[in-house]
């Protein structure tokens, strides 16, 4: 018997994103089903962290949503919309809490629909909490060899259910080739990484050292998008406290906002403290330099063993790295036809037709986190009540 194949299949498919990120997640898989006549839809949860307008259309503007609205809802339109359409498959591509609230909000019962989660490159170290917030989801896609391996053993360990499968991971769309003299050195900064300001204070320095050491490079910060206020102040506020106290000579490093990727066709390298960024520029051929003495990042884990970690005395020699094969095999840029997860996806939802796919119950502890739970739900505009235990409405047959 061959194996299910999604392109045999029509299926209809909603997807539910609550962070541009995970829009952008969303898009990708599903231009990632393979075969013709699947009807998919995406919406965003409403909540504080929601992406405005602007933003929503940027981030599916490469993708086969491109100019289709994107509605932001509330928790029970939500769950009006999810009755309505009576998908084969839910996407919960959201934060761990808020995929946690969605979950419980979700039919029941032998012809329930097949529930998938992702989580953004990169994913790793793999956390547990990320996993019971995730319970109760079948499927959980991931971009790398490495991330199936750790999430697929923490699984296992702490008793999770769900399936783990790899896809590819969605990268910037690069229309032109880069230039063939590049010029610029570009960091990648991050909102409170690392913590102390004074280690943000000595990426600045450095960088001011590079500009005034080879003005034929240009030297670029991309402060990146901030949602948070960073303790001591960001980059922008740093650089500015740095020129008045005469430590920099200003104008000498400049700051772009916007994606960093749009200013990685003329970078002779990127600086980075663990920022996903570090991707986007090996996929485009850009060497990295992953700082690994200003403070320890969580967000840098997937770059051990890569070759990719340097100092800020090599941003000062424009010393970059480029990835052993090795790495970048088990890290983001594997085969194409490793990636399963549309074929683990065709046999979910294969036995969920037949009636075959068991509820998976929460792992965590619901009097520890009731209360949090309630919260979240006031953020999403929903009531208590729709989480209320036991079972819900009959999933009409398909």
């Amino acid at each position: 018997m061959s194996d299910p194949d999604l392109g045999g299949m029509d299926l209809t498919v909603v997807a539910v994103a609550d962070t541009e990120q995970y829009v952008r997640l969303s898009a990708a898989m599903f231009d990632a089903l393979p075969g013709h006549g699947h009807t998919v839809g995406l919406a965003v949860v409403r909540s504080p962290i929601a992406p405005a307008p602007a933003r929503l259309r940027g981030a599916v503007a490469d993708t086969g949503l491109a100019g289709r609205r994107v509605p932001v809802l509330t928790l029970p339109e939500l769950r009006r919309l999810i009755r309505r359409r009576v998908p084969d498959v839910v996407m919960l591509n959201c934060t761990a809490r808020v995929t946690d609230a969605l979950s419980g909000i979700l039919p029941t019962g032998r012809r329930r629909p097949v529930v998938v989660s992702t989580l953004p490159a990169p994913a790793l170290p793999a956390g547990e909490h990320e996993w019971l917030h995730r319970s109760r989801v079948d499927l959980l896609v991931l971009h790398s060899l490495r991330e199936v391996t750790a999430f697929a053993e923490l699984g296992e360990k702490i008793g999770v259910g769900a399936e783990v499968a790899l896809a590819g991971t969605p990268l910037p769309i690069v229309r032109e080739p880069r230039r063939a003299r590049p010029h610029r050195v570009v960091f990648a900064a991050q909102d409170h990484v690392p913590a102390p300001p004074r280690h943000r204070e000595r990426i600045l320095e450095a960088l001011a050292d590079l500009a005034e050491n080879r003005p034929d490079l240009e030297v670029v910060v991309c402060p990146g998008e901030r949602r948070t206020t960073a303790p001591g102040g960001d980059y922008e506020e740093l650089w500015r406290s740095l020129v008045a106290a005469g430590s920099v000579r200003d104008h000498t490093v400049l700051f772009r906002a916007g994606p960093v990727a749009a200013q990685l066709d003329r970078a002779r390298g990127l600086v980075t403290v663990g920022s996903p960024t570090a991707l986007e520029a090996i996929s485009m051929d850009v060497p990295v330099i992953v700082l690994s003495d200003v403070g320890d990042d969580a967000g840098a884990t997937v770059f051990e063993d890569g070759d990719l970690f340097g100092t800020l005395d090599d941003v000062r020699a424009v010393r970059f790295r480029v990835p052993s094969p090795r790495w970048a095999r088990e890290n983001h840029f594997h085969p194409p036809e490793r990636e399963d997860w549309t074929r683990r996806l065709a046999e979910l939802v294969l036995r969920t037709r037949r009636g075959e796919l068991p509820a998976r119950p929460t792992l965590l502890d619901e009097s520890v986190h009731r209360r949090a739970r309630r919260r979240i739900l006031a953020d999403l505009g929903g009531a208590p009540s729709l989480l209320r235990s036991g079972p819900r409405a009959p999933w009409p047959a398909h």
